[in-house]
């Protein structure tokens, strides 16, 4: 089933993205403990990351192929631009095809770990909209993309990367899922200029991180440009010796972005929930959705 048909269904789309992870003992926790435990949660999908360069190519995709065979939830692979050629992203869709995989979240990828710019492999894709072409040329898959409330980090302003947002849709994407972020009115402000200015029509979906400790917060909205207000700065220092009460901090953030984006009237809600269940339990419990 196409990601957008879930979207089209009455009541609020949840979905949980997470990470391969690195050792055959940690694949074993993910099957045996955290999938069935999000599962419980009743999401729409799952979403799984790709690595730089296709890093998890093999467990991704296998990953995605057992979720929806075990777990009967439709499940959604990540592709990358980044080290791949158009042969390489190719035999990618050609095993994804092979495993019954019928939807892919399209995105150009950060640069490999050591590197601070992205290069496109020669033969490959610079942007993620030549991507989502490649792929829809295809006529199998359905395709998503990602779209960035505050911005891209790399954009000039915000306005050229909503616009480049829009390109995504005109390429063939069907649906929009944000970068992570913690001031609502910024997702309102894009989600108006893509309705507004540019015609979007397809789902615009929040992607909500539940943080789990200071220092990972702050670095992970350093890495994507996404801001912090001052008094959750404030908050986040005081605990920052005290990662449960971070991450309590985090539940009561992330359910009051989540009541009022739902009160706005989203489609659903993307938790990136990094292979962890009890925040997102926590949040959708909050919203009398758990």
């Amino acid at each position: 089933m196409h990601i957008r048909d879930l979207y089209a269904r009455p009541g609020p789309t949840i979905s949980f993205e997470f990470f391969p992870p690195r050792t055959p003992e940690g694949e074993d926790t993910l099957f045996r403990e955290t999938v069935p435990a999000l599962t419980a949660l009743g999401p729409s999908f799952f979403s799984v990351t790709y690595g730089a360069g296709g890093g998890t190519r093999d467990s991704t995709l296998r990953i995605v192929k057992r979720i929806r065979s075990e777990f009967g939830v439709e499940s959604m692979s990540h592709l990358t631009c980044v080290g791949s050629t158009r042969e390489m992203l190719a035999d990618v869709l050609d095993e994804a095809e092979s495993k019954g995989i019928d939807n892919i979240l399209c995105l150009r990828g950060d640069p490999p770990k050591g590197q601070t710019t992205f290069h496109a492999t020669a033969g490959g894709f610079s942007h993620a909209v030549d991507l989502i072409r490649f792929v829809r040329e295809r006529g199998k898959f359905g395709v998503g993309a990602a779209c960035y409330p505050e911005g891209h980090i790399e954009a000039a302003h915000k306005h050229d990367d909503w616009d480049r947002a829009a390109a995504k849709v005109e390429a063939g994407a069907e649906f929009l899922i944000t970068q992570l972020f913690y001031d609502w009115s910024d997702f309102l402000d894009m989600e108006d200029y893509l309705r507004n200015k540019r015609q979007v029509n397809v789902p615009i979906i929040p992607g909500i991180l539940p943080f789990l400790s200071t220092e990972q917060i702050k670095r992970f909205t350093t890495l994507c440009g996404s801001r912090l207000s001052q008094p959750l700065h404030q908050k986040l220092d005081a605990l920052a010796k005290d990662d449960e009460s971070v991450r309590a901090l985090g539940v009561e953030v992330c359910t009051e972005i989540c009541r009022r984006l739902l009160d706005h009237g989203v489609k659903g809600i993307h938790f990136y929930c990094l292979n962890r269940v009890q925040s997102c339990r926590e949040i959708l419990a909050n919203l009398d959705l758990g």
